[in-house]
């Protein structure tokens, strides 16, 4: 994910969750907003932000590329036109990266649950 339309929305509309290390923004599935921006049955799609407080560009270069892998090897778990946004906190800059696989799949699994038990909620209102 490389535009700023795209970021900003998965941000304001998705959900979130947050460990020591980083925060994930989650936005699950087709919204009218995800069709806008052309994200309809497409891949999921992952974003980074990792800012000057983490650190000097060497350190927010090592945190993202790290960031990038642990995104990588989890991707598949994902929905169909998902989007996340993975925000590293200052933290991220001394973390090991068994740590930050530690903090991600904790989050993940937070903003997965509060996800599907939003949708299921929205589901029995329909019915």
């Amino acid at each position: 994910m490389v535009a700023s339309r795209a970021f900003t929305q998965t941000v304001r509309s998705g959900r979130r969750a947050g460990a020591r290390t980083l925060v994930l923004h989650f936005l699950p599935a087709v919204t009218p907003t995800a069709s806008v921006l052309g994200w309809g049955g497409s891949p999921p799609r992952v974003g980074f932000v990792v800012g000057k407080a983490v650190g000097p560009a060497v350190t927010r270069n090592r945190v993202r590329r790290r960031l990038r892998h642990l995104a990588a090897e989890r991707i598949g778990g994902l929905p169909e036109s998902a989007a996340l946004v993975v925000r590293a906190l200052p933290a991220a800059a001394e973390a090991s990266y068994a740590a930050l696989g530690e903090d991600f799949d904790a989050a993940l699994t937070r903003v997965a649950a509060a996800s599907s038990s939003s949708s299921a909620n929205s589901e029995g209102a329909a019915r």
